[in-house]
């Protein structure tokens, strides 16, 4: 896939490729494979390709097209994916793809096909990781699946193999960078990297999710506000669960009142924003209500903390996002922001339901006090 000239700081490099589309989770009744006998019609599983060619497809002909390069990804090394996830866990990877398969954990199934697409979304990561690191780009996007921000460093979880965003990380901190923070805005708790990083005061992670709690052995984090990290990593992995059906103002108050603080005082040399749309109005997978103007808004403040604290360096990794088409339009807006683009350039297919963000202001306070009360850095003088 040959690449167009470098573009200006002001626009976005796209690291993609289509052997990512070769998984296939499978079909039955949403995402456990299971057939009960008595449908006519079973589902793909929520994690299928049609989703990301929408997200490939809206870029390449939307308006956003002319702000966009394009780069091949390519395949992970194996030694690569040692510095994030162990070589017990690896092989075990290896072993169940040689044997043709098998269904790793709830909803994750392992099909012929997943893993080479999983080493094409962790190695296309690594490449836009490195785009950045050799100043190639100020801004790129990973636009990769499977996701990878519930793969922890022993297991699987929640339809992720690899973390790619933990991989893209650790590239940074092996290649100088002092100190990294990931913004995960995917309606589930980017537990893997939050583990991965449990116990580093070099990597901020900080995850915005719906309240969902531990789903079991895979899953055992719950995403609650105590999970702070530990040992050296005390107080650098803030959990932001929010209310069921928050929507623009409640992210908004979120992310000026939690997560600006929090960025400005730990003063990370690269950031990484983690972008589900699964947090969007009428997902399937979640139960926010985020609309494209709360995507857009996300995007540009992350741009303008990028542009105060890492030189305008920015990495967008791509999680999930299970509405065909509206996580497409969200995904755009997301971009839109990024670029500070004075005017959205595609109008809402969707909107929204009015939201009354009381009850979420709230919650945020409260998990403000806690902070502040409990995290070192954020402690006030």
């Amino acid at each position: 896939m040959a690449s167009p000239p470098a573009l200006s700081d002001d626009g976005i490099s796209v690291f993609w490729h289509e052997g990512m589309l070769n998984h296939d989770a499978g079909s039955g009744v949403f995402d456990t494979g299971h057939d009960p006998g008595f449908l006519d019609v079973l589902e793909k599983h929520p994690e299928n390709s049609d989703r990301i060619r929408n997200m490939v497809s809206i870029l390449r002909r939307g308006p956003l097209s002319s702000h966009i390069s394009w780069h091949s990804g390519r395949l992970a090394l194996i030694s690569e994916l040692h510095s994030f996830h162990t070589p017990e866990y690896i092989n075990e990877l290896m072993e169940a793809d040689k044997e043709g398969g098998k269904k790793v954990c709830l909803g994750t199934f392992l099909n012929p096909g997943s893993l080479v697409a999983a080493l094409l979304a962790a190695g296309t990561t690594l490449s836009a990781m490195k785009h950045i690191l050799d100043g190639d780009g100020k801004i790129a996007y990973a636009l990769v699946r499977p996701p990878g921000h519930h793969a922890q460093p022993t297991q699987a979880d929640g339809y992720c193999f690899l973390n790619n965003a933990g991989l893209a990380v650790q590239l940074a901190l092996d290649s100088g960078c002092q100190k990294a923070v990931i913004i995960d805005i995917d309606v589930h708790y980017g537990n893997g990297t939050a583990e991965g990083f449990y116990h580093s005061n070099k990597v901020l992670t900080i995850s915005l999710h719906m309240n969902h709690g531990s789903w079991g052995p895979s899953h055992p984090q719950s995403g609650s506000i105590d999970e702070l990290g530990e040992n050296e990593g005390l107080g650098y992995n803030l959990n932001i669960p929010l209310p069921n059906g928050s929507g623009d103002k409640c992210y908004a108050y979120a992310m000026a009142e939690l997560v600006v603080p929090a960025v400005q005082k730990f003063e990370p040399h690269m950031i990484v924003l983690v972008v589900g749309q699964d947090s969007s109005a009428f997902d399937p997978n979640g139960r926010q209500c985020l609309t494209m103007d709360g995507y857009r808004n996300i995007g540009r403040v992350v741009r303008g903390l990028a542009n105060r604290h890492s030189g305008g360096r920015l990495l967008i990794v791509q999680e999930g996002g299970y509405h065909i088409t509206y996580s497409a339009y969200c995904l755009h807006a997301t971009l839109e922001g990024v670029l500070n683009l004075p005017l959205p350039m595609l109008s809402d297919p969707i909107a929204y339901y009015p939201e009354d963000e009381a009850f979420a202001v709230e919650v945020i306070e409260s998990i403000k006090r806690y902070q502040k009360d409990t995290v070192p850095f954020l402690k006030e003088a």
